[in-house]
C-alpha cells in the first residue's frame, strides 16, 4: 500500500505539474499570435481556455479539467495540438509530454514563437526587409523596413496584419505591388496548398470566410482550385516612398515547412539596395 499510495501521490503532483504548465503557457501567448481577434474589453492574460480548446479541436470543459489536474486521459494526438496550439519550442515540447507521462509521436517537433533572439535577428537584418509569418500569412513580427514596404504597417490593427487579407482589401499594399494579379493567385494557391492540413481549425475557417466575404476578386481566384508549393522568386515592388524596387524574396523556415517561416528580401541590384537604405531612414530606430 506505501508503493501505491507513493505512486498515486507522484502522479497527483505531476497532473499539478502540468495544468500549471499549461496555464502559464497560455498566458504569454497574444490573440494576434494565433490569428484571433482581440475584443475591446478583454482582460484575460494571454489566451483564454476555450481559445485554446478551440485551436487545439477539444472540448472546452476537457480543456479546463487539464488545467484543473483533474485525472483526465491524454493521448499523444491530443498533446500534440495542445503543443502547435500554444507555439511551444522543442525543449517545451518535451516537458509537456513528460508531465503527460506520455510518448511524443513526434520528438524533435518545433512550433516557434517570436523570441526576443528572432526579434532581434530581424532588426539586424536591416535596411533589409524581413517578417516572421505563419503558414496563414499572419505577420507575427516585422522589422522597420518591411513596415513600410508594402503599407504602413504598424498602422494596420494587428488583427488584421496578414499579408493575404491585405493583398485584397488594402489599397496602399495593391498599390505597392507591380504584378498585382499574379501575386494574389500565387499567394491564394500557396494558402490552399496550406490549408489542406487545417482544414477543420477554426482560425483558418475565419481567416477563409473573411476573405470571401471582403472580396469579390479572392472569391474568383479561390474557385479555380489552383495550388502551389512554397518558394523564393524576384519581385518587383513601387514603393510609395522611394519608387521601384527589385528585392530577391526568401522563406527561411523556422520548423517544419508548414510551419512558420522568416521572410527576406534582398536587393536584386544597387539600385535597389539604395532605395531600402533610404526606406530604413523613414523610420527612427525604436519606432
Amino acid at each position: 500500500m506505501t508503493t501505491t499510495a507513493t505512486r498515486a501521490g507522484a502522479t497527483d503532483i505531476r497532473r499539478q505539474e502540468l495544468a500549471g504548465f499549461l496555464r502559464s503557457r497560455r498566458e504569454r501567448i497574444t490573440p494576434e499570435q494565433v490569428g484571433l481577434v482581440r475584443g475591446p474589453r478583454r482582460r484575460t492574460p494571454g489566451l483564454r481556455r476555450e481559445e485554446v480548446a478551440q485551436l487545439s479541436a477539444v472540448g472546452v470543459t476537457w480543456y479546463t479539467w487539464l488545467e484543473q489536474g483533474r485525472d483526465i486521459h491524454v493521448s499523444p494526438q491530443v498533446l500534440d495540438a495542445l503543443a502547435r496550439a500554444l507555439l511551444l519550442d522543442v525543449s517545451e515540447r518535451g516537458h509537456l509530454f513528460a508531465l503527460a507521462g506520455a510518448v511524443d509521436p513526434a520528438p524533435g517537433t518545433r512550433c516557434t514563437g517570436v523570441t526576443p533572439a528572432l526579434q532581434q535577428m530581424l532588426t539586424r537584418l536591416e535596411p533589409f526587409p524581413a517578417c516572421v509569418q505563419n503558414s496563414r500569412y499572419d505577420i507575427l513580427a516585422h522589422n522597420r523596413t518591411y513596415g513600410r514596404l508594402l503599407c504602413d504597417l504598424d498602422s494596420v490593427p494587428p488583427e488584421d496584419r496578414n499579408c493575404l487579407l491585405l493583398a485584397f482589401t488594402s489599397d496602399a499594399w495593391r498599390d505597392s505591388v507591380v504584378d498585382l494579379e499574379g501575386m494574389r493567385r500565387v499567394m491564394a494557391a500557396k494558402f490552399r496548398s496550406a490549408m489542406a492540413e487545417h482544414l477543420a481549425e477554426p482560425p483558418w475557417k475565419a481567416l477563409l470566410s473573411r476573405l470571401e466575404a471582403a472580396s469579390p476578386e479572392f472569391r474568383e481566384i479561390w474557385a479555380r482550385h489552383e495550388v502551389v508549393g512554397p518558394g523564393g522568386r524576384t519581385k518587383l515592388f513601387s514603393n510609395a516612398h522611394v519608387g521601384i524596387l527589385r528585392l530577391e524574396h526568401t522563406d527561411l523556415w523556422l520548423g517544419p515547412s508548414a510551419g512558420p517561416r522568416m521572410v527576406t528580401y534582398a536587393p536584386a541590384d544597387e539600385e535597389s539596395r539604395r532605395g531600402l537604405e533610404r526606406l530604413a531612414e523613414l523610420v527612427p530606430a525604436g519606432a
